[in-house]
């Protein structure tokens, strides 16, 4: 066996056959099932796509690279499910371009950070993280506080989103810029238009600060909104399946 494996050592060409003799016979054992499938995403009640101020502050998530020490990912096993919660789906991330389901964690799994924490808790903690973790090494993002939210292109967004596939009707986007500004005032008249396109969207000031619609706004809506979309005591795996 050993001298077999000198050949391999000892000839670069054989060892690249070799190579791409085994990477394609494991592709085509993992590849070639998924052809005869017609989705890979399993159907959940829940989901929809994000508010248009869900989506900008995930923007705000994506620019400030938040994902490089935060993943979205809660895998099978046994201490993540007690920690962070039920096992992430794939549908969760089906309207997520790019997913941010990470290969890292530096802080903890935000999948289901959604409703654990206050708007207020994630104010503080935004703008200095220490206040509230000590230990965090975590930066402090002040400024989104006192950063107003760009309303203007928020049709185009959605728009971006719309051609790869996110469900956002023609009346989503013509709606968005009024969506948005209806998510952090309960008083507006464009409020049951709102929830009726995105239902259970939270309606509140989310930084505290009702002068202006921040990008701190923007930001703990997403940052409430995730995990919560699935309601997991009733989800029942073995009916998505049928």
């Amino acid at each position: 066996m050993r001298i077999k494996h000198e050949a391999f050592e000892k000839n670069s060409i054989l060892l690249l056959i070799g190579i791409l003799i085994v990477v394609s016979i494991g592709g085509l054992i993992e590849i070639a099932p998924l052809f005869f499938l017609e989705n890979t995403i399993e159907k959940v009640k829940g989901m929809r796509p994000y508010t248009p101020l869900e989506l900008a502050g995930r923007n705000v998530y994506l620019r400030e690279g938040c994902y490089t020490c935060h993943s979205q990912m809660i895998r099978s096993l046994r201490d993540e499910v007690e920690r962070y919660g039920h096992y992430s789906l794939a549908a969760e991330s089906m309207y997520d371009h790019p997913f941010q389901w990470g290969s890292k964690r530096t802080g903890p799994d935000l999948a289901r950070v959604g409703n654990k924490y206050s708007d207020e808790w994630h104010t503080q903690h935004l703008i200095n993280p220490r206040a509230l973790v000590p230990e965090s090494i975590m930066p402090g993002y002040p400024f989104l506080a006192k950063t107003p939210l760009r309303l203007a292109g928020m049709e185009g967004h959605l728009i971006a989103n719309q051609r790869v596939g996110v469900p956002y009707t023609d009346e989503m986007v013509k709606s968005a810029g009024t969506d948005l500004q209806a998510q952090v005032d309960f008083f507006s008249d464009d409020y049951d238009a709102f929830l009726e396109r995105y239902p259970d969207a939270n309606v509140r000031d989310f930084d505290g600060n009702p002068e202006m619609i921040s990008e701190l706004d923007a930001l703990i809506a997403y940052l409430q909104v995730l995990g919560t979309f699935v309601d997991f005591s009733v989800y029942n795996p073995e009916e998505n399946l049928r």
